[in-house]
């Protein structure tokens, strides 16, 4: 059941509290025996560790707050379930991996003659263009499976049950992804998604300063910045202004011809009353998880940062030249938990700023921003 919304105040994470230690042991469902080296990680977090030869292992500074924690090892399948971080250590019960049943089919292996076309299209997508993503490489690039299908016209990749590994020079991380799903179609729609874990990359005091302000900019104006904002219902103070953008089929559009007056939607942008929290965020009867939605499109202006115009996505000339966002909803709600972390992003399409965001400017979900007087 939907709770009023009152009942959010000063949940965000970010405060400084004691972190504690996360034990288990990861065995054979078929035979009882301790699985070594089996990654053991929070989800999107830099909180990872190997299982040792006896199985055991051991995530230490684990933050407050609610967590994915995964079991990931070759030949079995993926383990997954939602844990709550307070203040105590956490001891888990053993955790059972089952092989996996592996179907042999024949293979023709021959070289693909797209693959450098396609891999480099790929790694424009995962990694974006931005200044940040320039600073970025895949050390590892030949774990990613990626293919073009000429008929659907849809670009899609994984990485082959195994970690992708992206050097990110710009914000300091060395981020491990397992990538389960990728695609990017004709009408430019994209959608990725799968588990990562965050290494603190080594550096002089300076890189170390330089990280730190470049992580405060990610953050800043973020989709994580915006939910955290809405669960304290501090939108306002935090620099977001969220209002309604009403969308109507436009009866003349024809797909695929060009021209300035071949628009997809007739839109209507509201500017008074500005929406708060109240309008479109709610708490669930699950603790820790939050469920946003409205019945047209939140338009979400970051007012404390300044861009030139993007041209991609519906800017009135009354709006000032501040980054813009889109959320449009596919399902009545998209669900997230208080580290501001969208459970179920297939319910949601980000246009505009938050949709040009990608690996390059990913913070873990433990990320806590400086503090600023």
């Amino acid at each position: 059941m939907l709770k009023t919304l009152a009942l959010l105040l000063l949940l965000i994470p970010g405060v400084c509290l004691a972190q504690i230690k996360i034990t288990g042991k990861v065995i054979n469902t078929a035979d009882q025996k301790p699985i070594a080296n089996a990654s053991v990680f929070l989800n999107n977090a830099i909180v990872g560790d190997k299982t040792a030869d006896d199985g055991t292992f051991t995530l230490s500074n684990v933050k407050p707050g609610q967590y994915t924690f995964i079991v990931t090892a070759i030949g079995f399948e993926t383990h997954s379930v939602t844990l709550m971080a307070g203040a105590a250590n956490i001891v888990l019960a053993d955790i059972s991996l089952a092989p996996k049943t592996i179907m042999l089919q024949e293979v023709n292996i021959r070289p693909d003659p797209n693959r450098q076309r396609n891999y480099a299209d790929f790694k424009r997508l995962f990694l974006g263009t931005s200044d940040n993503a320039a600073l970025c490489k895949i050390l590892n690039p030949d774990v990613v499976d990626v293919d073009f299908d000429t008929k659907t016209m849809i670009l899609s990749a994984t990485s082959n049950d195994d970690f992708i590994e992206v050097e990110n020079k710009a914000l300091g991380y060395l981020i491990k992804y397992k990538l389960s799903k990728f695609s990017y179609d004709a009408k430019g729609f994209f959608y990725y998604e799968g588990l990562s874990v965050f290494q603190e990359m080594k550096g002089s005091k300076s890189q170390q300063r330089k990280w730190v302000k470049q992580r405060q900019a990610a953050y800043l104006g973020s989709s994580m910045h915006f939910l955290r904002s809405v669960i304290s219902s501090q939108t306002d103070k935090e620099g977001f202004q969220v209002l309604r953008l009403v969308r109507k089929p436009n009866p003349d559009y024809k797909e695929g011809r060009l021209g300035n007056n071949n628009y997809k939607y007739i839109q209507s942008l509201y500017t008074k009353p500005p929406l708060g929290p109240p309008d479109f965020a709610h708490p669930t009867d699950q603790p820790g998880l939050f469920a946003i939605g409205f019945t047209d499109c939140l338009y979400i202006i970051y007012t404390k940062k300044r861009e030139e115009t993007d041209l991609s996505v519906y800017h009135p000339l009354e709006i000032p030249n501040h980054p813009v966002t889109i959320l449009a909803f596919d399902e009545p709600y998209a669900f997230f938990d208080n580290n501001g972390i969208i459970a179920n992003p297939h319910s949601i399409v980000f246009e505009g700023d938050w949709g040009k965001s990608r690996i390059a400017e990913l913070l873990p979900v433990d990320y806590g921003p400086a503090v600023t007087k």
